[in-house]
């Protein structure tokens, strides 16, 4: 698991030493994502699955993709597909996605780096492996987020940010046993690239065996923390945790996340994607590639795009490799 690393923890920024007056977020719940298949063949977890919208509340949507070992001619894209009313937020651990949308957005990511398509009034896109990697075959493995947009930022024009990896702040614990990577937002004044309509952070977290980690977050947030790979406890109740699961959090001002001492042979580290965002409290009317505040606005968005007026696919365009919209 690549994404962006150090030779040497130690020469990082800290995370300050948290005193006896914090208040660590409980765990109101733990659920395990299910795991399925896309399109073709392609194997996704739904981590948020069976979580209330109220809980996740400014994020719509999470999908672990992969982790997969594809056979040359194996690897698998979505075709040309909409979007509006949100922001797609695409991390790549292994392996490389090529992105393409109707306004001009487009780039290649792998191995740390993301790719941030604020969709708000509507466009096309599509995302699809690179032809070398069709006929290679290799590695796969990476994250969609789906970020919800408050109603006066829906209909804002698309947008679109390729944030390398490097450019990731990058922190450890005191005592250096975790690598910290905040890609959006702020942990204990160090920022990411990602710029955001909806306040939020996202930190992608590896936690050496038998480590801890004590993380502050904003009190006005929540706090979600999903399992990549690996084993540990969660909370300070340290209740296990384990890959394809997310702990929902309760209030509070910082979380607490333990690597058991052991891992898998091949899980050298617990993996932790940690999201968190200020609630919007709107009505959400979610419909496939749509998400918006009404059922009539929904019913628009469908005409809208049937007409044609959330853009057209552009010539020179990438090819579609099959699998299903994302």
């Amino acid at each position: 698991m690549p994404a962006i690393t150090v030779d040497d923890v130690l020469v990082l920024p800290r995370l300050p030493r948290l005193d006896e007056s914090t208040t660590f977020r409980p765990v109101r719940r733990l659920t395990t994502a299910p795991s399925g298949y896309e399109g073709e063949g392609f194997p996704v977890r739904r981590a948020f699955a069976g979580v209330p919208m109220t809980d996740l509340d400014p994020f719509i949507h999470l999908d672990q993709m992969g982790e997969v070992d594809y056979a040359p001619g194996e690897p698998k894209g979505t075709p040309w597909h909409p979007h509006r009313g949100f922001e797609t937020v695409t991390y790549m651990i292994d392996g490389i996605m090529d992105h393409q949308d109707s306004q001009g957005g487009g780039g290649t990511i792998t191995d740390g780096d993301t790719q941030w398509m604020t969709a708000g009034s509507g466009l096309l896109h599509i995302e699809a492996p690179p032809e070398h990697l069709v006929m290679s075959g290799g590695l796969f493995h990476g994250l969609q987020l789906w970020v919800n947009l408050p109603r006066v930022a829906k209909m804002n024009p698309p947008r679109y940010q390729d944030i390398r990896g490097k450019e990731s702040a990058l922190l450890t614990t005191p005592d250096g046993g975790a690598l910290i990577r905040v890609i959006a937002g702020e942990i204990a004044g160090h920022r990411g690239p990602g710029s955001t309509h909806t306040p939020i952070t996202i930190t992608h977290v590896t936690l050496q065996p038998g480590a801890e980690l004590s993380l502050p977050w904003r009190p006005d947030f929540n706090a979600l923390v999903y399992v990549l790979a690996g084993r540990g406890t969660v909370g300070t109740e340290r209740r296990p945790i384990g890959t394809g699961q997310l702990a929902v959090h309760g209030a509070g001002d910082a979380l607490r996340v333990t690597a058991d001492p052991t891992q898998d042979g091949n899980t050298p580290a617990l993996e932790l994607y940690i999201m968190g965002g200020q609630p919007i409290r709107e009505p959400v009317a979610h419909y496939g590639p749509f998400v918006m505040n009404t059922r009539a606005e929904l019913i628009q968005a469908v005409e809208d795009f049937q007409a044609g007026r959330l853009g057209v696919i552009p010539t020179g365009r990438l090819p579609h490799t099959g699998g299903a919209a994302s």
